[in-house]
């Protein structure tokens, strides 16, 4: 069983920055592939990037080269450093883990945190 719990969420301008953080519970953490997803009001949910046990990464098209994912084995956390956000960037943001590898459909995911919510004024 992992417990994923969000952290970091918040009001910023657009141009800004936030850092979301995600802890995770569990003794093999570093063996899970770990997500971050996001949810618009009336949209569904899609995946934003996502790193392997081995530090491979995914990233979403849209936020290629504002986005960094990354993640701390020693301290069971995976981070999402979000640079130049947009007012379309405004969504509930969900951590998520998988043992295998990475994918992109929100129901290959096993575990799920509570949601942190992300807010961009323009």
């Amino acid at each position: 069983q992992v417990q994923l719990v969000e952290s970091g969420g918040g009001l910023v301008q657009a141009g800004g920055s936030l850092r979301l953080s995600c802890a995770a519970s569990g003794r093999t953490f570093s063996r899970y592939v770990m997500a971050w997803f996001r949810q618009a009001p009336g949209k569904e949910r899609e995946i934003v990037a996502a790193i392997s046990w081995s530090g491979g990464t995914y990233y979403t098209d849209s936020v290629k080269g504002r986005f960094t994912i990354s993640r701390d084995n020693y301290k069971n956390t995976v981070y999402l450093q979000m640079n130049s956000l947009k007012p379309e960037d405004t969504a509930a943001y969900y951590c998520a883990a998988r043992y295998q590898a990475i994918a992109i459909s929100p129901a290959a995911y096993d575990y799920w945190g509570q949601g942190t919510q992300v807010t961009v004024s323009s």
